[in-house]
């Protein structure tokens, strides 16, 4: 079995260990908020607009069109907003699974200070929304195919997320110097594939971040072994 699916499948399994509920809780929750709140800034920008212009219907139009927005908004930046939330709590899952399945390298894990936790939260949500930018215009010409720019974006994000994802448990254990992941391109794209796939399906996609940064823990701590076995064969 790929290692990437083996990690998926551990991953799920998981998901009733209190420690990764209560992130999940906590990053869902703070993720539907931040759109809640959006979604009302743009009601009431809406609702000012239209008491400015005279062409208000008494806040019945203007809800409607901030609803619209926002679940628009939702569908086209939520990977961007979970994934930006759940860096904040990474290292809480990351241990959670190092705990259950990693016990000696948890111990040699370091937790990620809150300016270093806000920086990679900041770079990772600006590298997805550039390269989503970067790639809207291929997207927009494929629109003929109608298929064609889900494709384009289902690659750009399966390339970030599987970055993302590991780099959550690699930055743990690679100091304070970071160097390349040891987890191999091809397995950080199947992973990043399968989370941007799985964001696309209704309420499963609330779990697909939390789901992802548990496999990416496996498939890094999987990278990792199969490095240090080659490192002693070597020895």
């Amino acid at each position: 079995m790929s290692p990437v699916i083996a990690s998926l499948f551990k991953a799920a399994r998981q998901l009733a260990d209190p420690a990764v509920v209560k992130v999940a809780v906590k990053s869902i929750g703070i993720t539907l908020l931040l759109f809640v709140i959006g979604g009302y800034g743009v009601y009431r920008i809406l609702l000012w607009i239209g008491n400015e212009y005279a062409w208000s219907a008494g806040g019945t139009l203007e809800a409607v069109a901030a609803i619209i927005l926002t679940l628009l908004a939702a569908w086209l930046l939520f990977r961007v907003v979970a994934l930006a939330v759940l860096q904040f709590f990474a290292d809480e899952i990351v241990a959670a699974v190092e705990m259950q399945h990693y016990p000696e390298a948890a111990c040699r894990a370091k937790k990620l200070p809150f300016k270093r936790d806000l920086a990679n939260s900041l770079r990772g949500a600006g590298r997805a929304v550039l390269f989503n930018l970067l790639a809207l215009p291929f997207a927009v010409v494929l629109m003929f195919t109608a298929i064609g720019p889900a494709i384009v974006f289902l690659l750009v994000n399966a390339v970030l997320l599987g970055r993302e994802l590991t780099d959550m448990a690699w930055l743990r254990h690679c100091g304070d110097e970071p160097v390349g992941s040891p987890v191999s391109g091809f397995d950080r794209f199947v992973l990043g594939g399968a989370i941007a796939g799985l964001m696309l399906v209704p309420l499963a996609g609330l779990l697909a971040p939390i789901i992802g940064a548990a496999a990416g823990t496996h498939v890094t701590h999987g990278a990792m072994n199969r490095l240090g076995s080659k490192g002693s064969a070597h020895a």
